[in-house]
């Protein structure tokens, strides 16, 4: 029998856990900022994937974490789950397929650390998830279950994906959204649009981009009117990040902004998952904050601090940043 201490964490890390659902794939991100993928010579082999980045954001920031997705049975396949592994994401949730590949991005940096993202995945392993094979066990265990809208694209994804988050709202758990627009996926822009607002509403909170907000709402981000149009009642918190410049927030009963960090920006690559990840073990630690907006300012000030630390290095997960790292610019300022 474990000793209480140990015990006592151990409900504790359940108590708090966050499911994320969803895609884990291998970016090649070029050596060389500012060049196109064909005049680009060689290409860094970088995990990556939104909901990926955001269990290992969470797991390196000291909460707990798992991932439910599906792989090819492969060498990049095994390497993604040794990943997760190796940064603390419990990965019970994760299944081999032996027909289809792990799904490849090349990703083009602009000389700004934007990025632009070119897909293998005909299909790829995560896009043949099927309801059957889901752990609803894990979910259930949950405090939150994320997710994003690229598994909404393809079946039999979709169906699970619905599944999944149907399972954790019978269950009571909060569902975090995060729709990571990712337009070349997609059959169209309109197919984009009306497959991520069709689960909308079943979200308790949801964190877009500025650049989404405009995409969904076909107006303009900075347009208070535009971001409320995607306000719901039930919803407990939207949040609107503006990169560099920081965050928007809205609850029920308050909203404001808060200031980003000026950083040296190399890649952008998983600077909106290091913000959620933060955001989500603060909300799997105290969901008081939807209520509370001096608790809320704080933890999006340390999410910010995260978010732009993840830009000061090339990849998502290896540039995840710790607490302390977060808390040191946190104490800097703006």
């Amino acid at each position: 029998m474990a000793p209480l201490g140990e015990g006592a964490a151990a409900a504790a890390a359940s108590a708090s856990l966050v499911v994320s659902f969803g895609e884990m794939l291998i970016d090649f991100v070029p050596d060389v900022a500012g060049l196109s993928l064909a005049e680009s010579g060689g290409f860094v082999k970088a995990p990556g994937g939104a909901p990926a980045n955001v269990a290992c954001a969470i797991s390196k920031l000291g909460g707990s974490s798992a991932f439910l997705g599906k792989f090819g049975d492969d060498e990049f396949g095994h390497m993604l789950v040794d990943i997760l592994k190796q940064n603390g994401v419990n990965s019970e949730g994760c299944l081999y397929d032996q027909h289809a590949r792990t799904a490849l991005a090349f990703v083009t940096l602009k000389r700004n650390g934007e990025r632009e993202f070119m897909f293998y995945r005909n299909p790829s392993a995560d896009m043949l998830l099927t309801e059957a094979e889901l752990n609803l066990d894990l979910i259930r265990r949950a405090k939150i279950f994320h997710y994003g809208s690229i598994s909404l694209i393809a079946e039999p994804c979709r169906s699970a994906h619905l599944a999944a988050m149907r399972a954790a709202k019978d269950a009571g758990i909060l569902c975090s959204y995060d729709p990571n627009v990712r337009l070349p996926l997609w059959p169209s822009e309109e197919a984009a649009r009306s497959g991520i607002l069709s689960i909308w509403k079943e979200a308790d909170f949801i964190k877009v981009s500025d650049d989404e907000v405009a995409f969904l709402t076909q107006g303009d981000a900075n347009d208070e009117k535009n971001v409320l149009s995607l306000w719901f009642d039930g919803l407990k918190l939207l949040i609107v990040t503006d990169g560099d410049k920081g965050c928007r927030y809205f609850t029920k009963d308050f909203k404001g902004s808060v200031p980003g960090y000026k950083v040296n920006t190399i890649d952008t690559t998983g600077a909106g998952d290091a913000f959620v990840g933060s955001l989500l073990v603060n909300v799997a630690k105290d969901d008081s904050l939807f209520h509370n907006e001096e608790k809320l300012r704080e933890v999006l000030k340390f999410s910010n601090a995260c978010g732009a630390i993840c830009t000061t290095q090339k990849g998502a997960i290896p540039a995840l940043p710790t607490i302390a790292a977060a808390q040191e610019l946190v104490s800097k300022g703006n």
